[in-house]
């Protein structure tokens, strides 16, 4: 399969770089500053003892000239309009996508655009960063990619997407239950995010304070709320990892959504916490600490809208 890998930071770079160090067809989409440095120093995997350097495939948008078999889309949701219209003359009639976005509101948009039979639900797991040279650091040995048919859709080649992302240096499989398995990395995402981001600390800062797990557990009861009030209860075995995850003393976890906003960036709180509440909402599940987290929030995204020269 020819891929197109929609993003080279920390989570498309990562597995687009596997990918093509397993000898897969692979092209990367990017924008031009991060085309000149990758162009300038390939595109590099450190930490953990590793140091890869690869000189990717790569294209920009207005550059596609035929479609591909296979779309990775792993752009962060701020940028996931401007990825819609750069990727469209990638997709063709059989084409696949894959989002590995956070929350699901993306899903929504790709099938009105592409067809819903086009988008398969997808879950990346990777820890890892892009550090000020560019690079992709790896935080810890995390990396796996989980990918199928979302309920009520038929997609073609599934067979051969699985043995395309299949055996390339990372854990990769087709789900049964892909869209219980967004939700949970969603309820997942959504916890760790709020509990760092209400309290402005890692996860173990705020276990070490009184009330602070306490805390944690609630806001992981909120979210798992809302997933089985939509239909998709998270397992007990992957609510109590989360819960786990949001109490452990001397953890320095925070999400990539914490660290956007400590360092002044624009995040992506309308599609993991905006689009949750409003689905609490609708569903009548009350979600006080998501409500709260999603103003803290949007207070921080005013602030920089407010900042920006006219």
């Amino acid at each position: 399969m020819r891929i197109l890998v929609v993003g080279a930071g920390a989570t498309g770079g990562y597995f687009g770089a596997r990918l093509a160090q397993a000898g897969r067809d692979v092209t990367f989409l990017v924008r031009a500053e991060r085309a000149e440095r990758l162009r300038q120093k390939g595109l590099r995997i450190i930490g953990l003892g590793e140091e890869t350097v690869l000189a990717p495939h790569l294209v920009q948008a207005g550059e596609i000239e035929s479609p591909f078999d296979l779309v990775l889309l792993s752009v962060k949701a701020t940028g996931l309009e401007q990825a819609v219209v750069d990727m469209a003359p990638a997709v063709g009639l059989d084409t696949l996508i894959v989002p590995v976005l956070n929350g699901l509101h993306h899903i929504d948009l790709l099938s009105a655009r592409f067809g819903s039979d086009a988008v398969l639900g997808g879950v990346a797991k990777v820890m890892t960063t892009v550090d000020a040279e560019g690079d992709i650091v790896r935080l810890a040995d995390i990396q796996s990619l989980r990918y199928g048919a979302r309920r009520g859709t038929v997609p073609a080649r599934l067979a051969e997407l699985d043995g395309a992302l299949g055996d390339a240096g990372f854990s990769a499989g087709l789900s049964t239950d892909i869209d219980r398995e967004m939700w949970s990395k969603w309820v997942f995402i959504a916890s760790v995010s709020a509990v760092t981001c209400l309290m402005r600390g890692a996860v173990g800062e705020v276990a070490a304070v009184p009330k602070g797990a306490a805390f944690a557990e609630a806001v992981v009861g909120e979210c798992a709320s809302v997933a089985a009030a939509a239909g998709h209860s998270v397992p007990d075995a992957a609510k109590q990892q989360t819960l786990a995850s949001v109490t452990a003393l001397g953890s320095p976890m925070t999400s990539s959504l914490y660290r956007d906003l400590t360092d002044g960036r624009a995040t992506e709180v309308e599609h993991v916490f905006g689009d949750l509440v409003e689905r609490a909402h609708r569903f009548n599940v009350s979600v006080p600490l998501l409500e709260l987290v999603t103003m803290h929030l949007r207070v921080h995204e005013n602030r920089l809208k407010n900042a920006r020269p006219m």
